[in-house]
């Protein structure tokens, strides 16, 4: 499955990197996923006992597991009645989830089902900055979530002290969020890395034309092989990003209008506005 990665600049020297949605595909996999992943806890033991897996596939089958369980939650909460307890809480989620870092989520976008990207980017960059800048927040993200990964699943234990009170146990359920949401983005960090790596294979559309035309007919089962990462420069986004010049970053209509063409999550891609990264 390629993915297909919008990058362009939104305020000075922050860009905004996110993933086209895939709407087809993003409702397949997640009602495969929910099939697929275990509906209890004996369901789940017996799934990781069954057969000789290796650790990996047994830490996607319980991270699978816990998704699949806060998912449901989540959406017990969203319809919940307005003005009861329950409300709130789903709120009092809403307003955490705001706080989560666009690159986060990005990272999280790209799943292990990814083979290859095409990255989509204004005409007017560089195309080896907009490579190097994908391979540094995909090594900057193995290196954060990593460690915040980690520090969440220590404090697990510490949150579940709080479920002797009278009350849904709310730090728990977000620390076990937050660690299974820092492991999703370290598997896209990872994943990311490999496929804008110097060992992966590569494209370019401006010249792809250009090297064709001279080719011998006898290598067109070499070349037909499709890349690992594609760049696309746009005249598109380079006419959109370029329209406001001498403004303090991009208008709210002009994020607007690219996140409608290029089918990306508007909130998201406002987020990038005091994020570096």
């Amino acid at each position: 499955m390629k993915a297909k990665l919008i990058v362009f600049p939104i305020r000075g020297r922050n860009w905004c990197f996110s993933r086209s949605i895939d709407h087809t595909l993003s409702a397949s996999s997640s009602s495969n996923a929910s099939s697929q992943s275990p509906s209890s806890l004996k369901q789940l033991w017996k799934s990781i006992n069954t057969g000789d897996k290796p650790i990996n596939a047994k830490a996607e089958l319980f991270t699978d597991y816990v998704a699949n369980k806060m998912n449901n939650g989540w959406v017990g909460l969203e319809k919940a009645p307005d003005g009861s307890f329950k409300k709130k809480i789903h709120g009092l989620g809403l307003w955490l989830l705001s706080r989560v870092k666009p690159s986060e989520i990005f990272l999280k976008s790209i799943s292990k089902e990814v083979t290859g990207v095409e990255v989509i980017y204004p005409s007017s960059l560089n195309a080896q900055l907009v490579r190097r800048r994908l391979r540094h927040i995909a090594m900057r993200g193995t290196i954060i979530h990593r460690k915040f990964f980690y520090g969440s699943i220590s404090l697990i234990p510490v949150s579940s002290a709080f479920s002797v009170l009278p009350l849904p146990n709310v730090p728990f359920f977000w620390i076990l969020y937050r660690s299974y949401s820092h492991w999703r983005a370290l598997q896209g960090s990872e994943k990311l890395f490999q496929l804008v790596s110097d060992s992966g294979k590569s494209s370019n559309t401006c010249t792809d034309k250009k090297e064709t035309e001279h080719d011998d007919p006898k290598d067109e089962s070499l070349s037909s092989h499709e890349p690992n990462w594609v760049l696309s420069p746009s005249q598109e986004l380079e006419k959109l990003v370029r329209r406001e010049d001498g403004k303090d970053g991009l208008s709210r209509h002009t994020i607007e209008e690219i996140c409608k063409i290029y089918d990306l999550n508007t909130k998201d891609v406002i987020k990038y506005e005091k994020s570096i990264f």
